[in-house]
């Protein structure tokens, strides 16, 4: 590909980022806050492709030490429309109501780009995708408990609003070893955008006197910034059987600070450091088979020392929740492709996450809500051209629901409860161009 080429498609990439700030909206449907795939060919595949590099996004995202296998250079350019259901039931005494989010269809995007040189023995890729989140958007009732006005009106939390957005690029180099045997590494750099009202994490206060204390929102705040990098070796065998490895590291982010007020209106500051865990992934894949393509991964997940995430969740001496008490989590991701001469794919996948938010703990995560098990997916690439394909994908994601007490400061409420369930659908559509 000539230099100026190059040129343009990085070009092109960077005046689209900001545009896609713009785009991403809260997601619901990760596993805890971790997205699972990115782009409609690796979400078709389930996420698989820490070792079966079947398209550019996937594997920027999930193994640096794959793109030196893709076929040529490629683009892709996706979008992923995202409809979530999720409901809050709450129940104290004698009251006892349900509630939907009415969290929209948020849009998700993935940029990926890789440049194969065949006389080389270096790969060069630049991926911007959606990497997780979560989202809730429920109004104030008079009969759901625990989104009740909050004290003195009531003994809830109000109208509660959370949005975590997480966009990650990743300038990505990979290395041939060998024939076999390649290495990949990635400096990551994750723009975040948080808002959450109310602000359990900081401590309500009480300006006006009432003795009714009160949470602050933390809405007006701007995107954060955080840093990482992630390493990947991929294995090709003569016997079709292929193997990867990737470590992502945390995303250490800047502080994020909200401009708010107190119950007077007098301005106060509220901040908070949450970090995005450390992700460990192994994969195997077979191609012996002409046509053929079967992959599974295996993912770690450490929320347990991601900083908010894996934090106790308790009430502290003044009254703020600095923690969600996330566990750490294994995913599993299974997918196969059939790919037929007139250049036509078909896949299918499946995926398994456990949820990182127990029973017990629910009740803390009413504002983080990410609840889910089981997710069937499938898709297909249709060219149009010699060069360009489009591809399509649907993402299925079973209910699950988790129940425990409401919390108070004192500890668990007797004969309270609270249940949050969650289901969502997913189409994603892309365009694909090898060159």
């Amino acid at each position: 590909m000539k230099r100026n080429s190059i040129y343009k498609c990085f070009f092109c990439i960077s005046l689209t980022i900001t545009a896609l700030q713009g785009l991403t909206v809260s997601i619901a449907s990760a596993q805890g806050i971790v997205l699972p795939g990115a782009g409609p060919i690796n979400r078709s595949m389930g996420g698989a492709s820490t070792a079966a590099p079947v398209d550019a996004a996937g594997a920027l995202l999930w193994n640096p030490g794959s793109i030196t296998a893709l076929e040529g250079s490629q683009m892709l350019f996706g979008a992923e429309f995202l409809y979530t259901r999720t409901t809050l039931a709450s129940s104290l005494g004698p009251f006892s109501g349900e509630s939907d989010s009415h969290s929209g269809v948020p849009v998700l995007p993935t940029i990926a780009l890789v440049h194969n040189d065949p006389d080389s023995y270096f790969s060069y890729g630049l991926g911007v995708f959606t990497i997780g989140g979560f989202g809730v958007n429920y109004e104030t009732s008079t009969t759901n408990p625990l989104l009740t006005p909050q004290p003195p009106a009531g003994f809830g939390i109000g109208n509660a609003y959370s949005r975590l957005n997480l966009l990650q690029i990743a300038p990505t180099l990979g290395v041939k070893l060998t024939d076999a045997l390649s290495v990949g590494f990635a400096p990551t750099i994750t723009i975040g955008d948080l808002a959450l009202a109310p602000a359990l994490s900081a401590s309500p206060d009480d300006a006006n006197g009432d003795l009714s204390p009160s949470y602050p929102d933390a809405i007006n705040g701007r995107w954060r910034y955080g840093l990482g990098f992630q390493l990947g070796l991929y294995l090709e065998t003569e016997s079709g059987w292929n193997y990867g490895v990737s470590f992502k590291s945390k995303q250490w982010f800047e502080e994020f600070e909200f401009l708010s007020a107190d119950e007077l209106g007098a301005a106060r500051r509220v901040v908070a450091k949450p970090e995005y865990p450390m992700i460990v992934s192994l994969g195997t894949s077979f191609t012996g088979i002409e046509g053929w393509v079967w992959a599974t991964d295996v993912r770690f997940v450490d929320y347990a020392s991601a900083a908010v995430f894996g934090d106790e969740a308790k009430f502290a001496p003044d009254g703020s929740v600095p923690g969600l008490g996330w566990s750490s989590t294994l995913a599993v991701a299974a997918g196969v492709q059939r790919s037929f001469e007139n250049g036509v794919s078909l896949r299918a996948g499946y995926d398994f996450g456990q949820s990182p938010i127990s029973d017990t703990n629910t009740g803390f995560n009413v504002l983080s809500s990410a609840l889910w098990n089981h997710a069937a997916t499938c898709g297909a690439s249709i060219p149009l051209s010699k060069a360009l394909s489009m591809s399509m994908a649907y993402v299925h994601v079973f209910e699950k629901s988790n129940s425990g007490p409401i919390q108070s400061p004192a500890g668990a409420i007797p004969g309270s409860s609270v249940e949050i369930s969650q289901t969502s659908d997913t189409l994603s559509m892309g365009f694909d161009v090898k060159f």
